[in-house]
């Protein structure tokens, strides 16, 4: 059963990563990728608030909460793993920016692809970390094919909005497996997380929220989307740099469980600021 569930995990590793590149891709445009990197000071902000502020309070965490050695580079991973696919989707339930939100993810994601390799050696001291080998597969399997996909939208728009549906329905299946095989293989481990380590899981939900949105700026719907996404990592990049790079599956169980819980918490959320902007927009309409 465990030989099956291994084959289940790698396959359902890969699929979810570079298929899920390949449906975001479809559904957006080369405009709405450059449509946030017009305000600047907004750039800055968030590049401080996902690759300065957020790897901080990770130090922070993993230093005062005791956690195994495995959940600190989990955790680690996730600190410099910034631009979640899944957030132009929070935004619409937020009823918020979704422009904003793609664009951002999208640079963010860029971004991570070149900073992972570079800070993982220093964040990891004493772990093998491949630089290169980080890099050329984040390229390989996140900035190929999400590029190819752009191309292929902007020649074949009618095409892309026919194939993005059965593109999104691989990548939730793909990522349901991948819980399935991880929760089946390591289901004794994942239940001795409900000590200090889901109260270190709850600090970093929590925390990267609140300094994305106090980062966000003056704009409102621009706070709600930051917050979004400096609070969801980027699980898809983490996934594939662990899977390529440590044996250790407790890593991997790492994330996924920060990354299911972070999207209870996450969608809860989204759907309590939705109801407030939808509240909002009706009292304003109202006078």
């Amino acid at each position: 059963m465990n030989e099956i569930l291994e084959i289940i995990f790698k396959i359902s590793v890969y699929t979810f990563v570079v298929v899920g590149m390949i449906s975001m891709g479809l559904k957006v445009t080369f405009k709405q990728i450059f449509y946030p990197l017009k305000d600047i000071k907004l750039i800055s902000l968030a590049l401080i608030a996902n690759f300065v502020m957020s790897p901080l309070l990770v130090y922070l965490i993993i230093h005062f909460i005791p956690v195994s050695e495995a959940e600190k580079t989990g955790f680690l991973l996730l600190s410099v793993a910034a631009g979640a696919p899944f957030l132009p989707k929070l935004a619409e339930i937020a009823d918020s920016d979704i422009a904003y939100s793609i664009g951002i993810m999208l640079l963010l994601m860029i971004l991570t692809v070149f900073l992972m390799p570079v800070a993982l050696p220093y964040m990891l001291p004493g772990t093998e970390v491949n630089s290169l080998g980080i890099a050329r597969s984040l390229v390989t399997l996140m900035i190929i094919p999400l590029f190819l996909a752009l191309f292929f939208r902007q020649r074949f728009e009618k095409a892309a909005a026919i194939l993005h549906r059965p593109a999104k329905l691989i990548t939730d299946i793909s990522l349901l497996l991948l819980m399935i095989a991880l929760v089946g293989l390591n289901y004794r481990n994942l239940l001795k997380m409900f000590d200090t380590t889901m109260v270190a899981i709850i600090l970093l939900l929590v925390g990267t929220t609140i300094i994305g949105y106090f980062m966000g700026g003056s704009d409102k719907d621009k706070k709600i989307v930051m917050s979004l996404c400096t609070g969801q990592r980027n699980i898809s990049a983490a996934l594939l740099v662990a899977a390529e790079n440590f044996k250790d599956k407790e890593i991997i169980l790492t994330l996924v469980a920060i990354s299911i819980i972070g999207l209870l918490f996450r969608v809860p959320y989204a759907r309590w600021i939705g109801r407030k902007v939808k509240k909002t927009q009706v009292s304003g309409n109202s006078f």
